[in-house]
């Protein structure tokens, strides 16, 4: 693969951890909590799909963009959980849920840019 398709899906890393991190601003600026969990939900299924067609096609670098792929999922389940038991329950997941989700989402797309960045033996 070409330095300028890795480049492109190292910016569309670096667009889902920005993503994360503005949509969890907006989530506490509008109190939109549930919203914020459905969408973050739709938005990352896609993502992981193709993530899974990237190592398939040896588009990226695979044990590091399994490794991000995971992160995005325990992410996933940590922000969304928080965020739906805080707006079916009005309470907590756990203490820090949420956050801890949020920076594992950031750091699963950091990681899925250095998967492409990293070139591919073979």
């Amino acid at each position: 693969m070409n330095l300028a398709t890795r480049l492109l899906i190292a910016l569309a890393g670096l667009s889902g951890a920005l993503g994360v991190g503005l949509s969890a601003a907006a989530a506490h600026i509008t109190g939109g909590n549930l919203t914020t969990a459905a969408q973050f939900l739709l938005f990352h299924a896609p993502g992981l799909l193709a993530l899974a067609a990237l190592i398939a096609v040896g588009a990226v670098h695979p044990i590091i963009a399994q490794v991000a792929g995971y992160l995005l999922v325990l992410g996933l389940v940590l922000f969304c959980g928080d965020l739906s038991r805080r707006a079916f329950a009005g309470i907590a997941l756990f203490p820090r849920a949420a956050p801890t989700g949020g920076v594992l989402l950031m750091l699963g797309w950091v990681l899925v840019a250095v998967s492409a960045l990293l070139r591919v033996r073979g």
